[in-house]
């Protein structure tokens, strides 16, 4: 009886000794694990591009899909821009006709307008040649008493006004020659000017009806489909450039003195086939309450600061929007 209750002790001590063993080897590898460097927990966010036209339209072209890459430049959507494409014919044609009406007021009269001037000119001296040659044949003869004072005078008008008609058409032929006055030369180079600005305007206006990526990007989302009417300014397509990926983390207050900006940092996330590298963007200069999205008994309800960490462009892909994700030092 004796030696069965001394087996139950023995018995009994083995087990807590070995209990206690357990408990500081528990001990040593927790002391082991202090060793790692501390991490945060945070999630994937993404600055989205909304991308639209400044006048509306039926949705014609729609180049890309939801979760396409596209590189810088790729066309994304078309609007329809037949008003668009008239407004612009008509500017062009205006602006020839302006061009045209400039040209003219450079050159003067047509060659045939000054050779018509000039046949007139011509006519004109040959009638001053001839009452010329009347008048001083009435002279010969009033000197003699051939003719009366009032034939004379007839024939000293006619050769005048014979006189005056020549010089007359000698400055329409130089007028002919000349260009338009200076200040309506300058008026005309006016309208060319506006006529130009209106079909840059137009060109413009037809151009926004079709657009192209900015940059290279994910196709996050594409909230029309084609034959939609598309209101202005309502974007077509919403892009994810990877520079605009970013994660937001929060650290307590202990550890936000030892973070500065450009310092490298290492994310990881369920799912990830190994660490992404970021570089610290961003530190909060203001502390507060841990935002309910991180789950951690540790930091709930302490005090802690927002953090952003940016990915390098080829590592951008591999972050989604959302994601959870736990920060650490490298």
């Amino acid at each position: 009886m004796h030696r069965y209750r001394l087996s139950r002790l023995s018995r009994r001590a083995a087990a807590l000794a070995l209990s206690g063993a357990g408990a500081g080897a528990a001990a040593l590898l927790g002391a082991c694990g202090n060793d790692a460097p501390p991490s945060w927990q945070g999630y994937v966010e993404g600055e989205f591009v909304s991308v639209a036209s400044p006048f509306a339209g039926r949705l014609d072209q729609l180049a890309v899909q939801r979760g396409q890459q596209v590189a810088g430049g790729a066309p994304l959507f078309a609007l329809e821009a037949d008003d668009e494409r008239a407004a612009q014919q008509q500017a062009a044609a205006q602006l020839r006709v302006a061009e045209s009406q400039s040209a003219d007021l450079q050159t003067g009269k047509r060659p045939p307008e000054v050779d018509a001037a000039r046949a007139q000119l011509a006519q004109a001296q040959a009638s001053a040649v001839r009452s010329a040659a009347q008048y001083r044949r009435d002279q010969a003869q009033f000197a003699i008493g051939g003719i009366a004072q009032a034939q004379l005078e007839e024939s000293r008008a006619g050769a005048a006004a014979d006189a005056a008609r020549v010089r007359e058409l000698q400055r329409d032929v130089e007028v002919a020659r000349l260009p338009g006055r200076s200040a309506q030369r300058a008026a005309q180079e006016a309208q060319v000017a506006a006529a130009r600005a209106a079909l840059a305007q137009a060109d413009w206006k037809l151009s926004r009806k079709t657009v192209s990526a900015a940059q290279a990007g994910l196709v996050y989302d594409t909230p029309f489909r084609l034959g939609d009417w598309v209101p202005a300014g309502s974007p077509v397509v919403r892009m994810l450039p990877p520079g605009n990926v970013k994660v937001r983390f929060y650290v307590p207050e202990t550890v936000v003195g030892a973070l500065r900006a450009g310092q490298a940092v290492r994310v990881r996330c369920d799912g990830c086939a190994a660490p992404v590298d970021a570089t610290v963007s961003y530190i909060s200069s203001q502390a507060e309450f841990t935002p309910p999205v991180i789950y951690s008994n540790e930091t709930r309800g302490k005090l802690v600061f927002l953090v952003e960490a940016r990915p390098a462009a080829a590592d951008a892909p591999k972050l989604h929007p959302g994601q959870p994700v736990e920060v650490a030092r490298p």
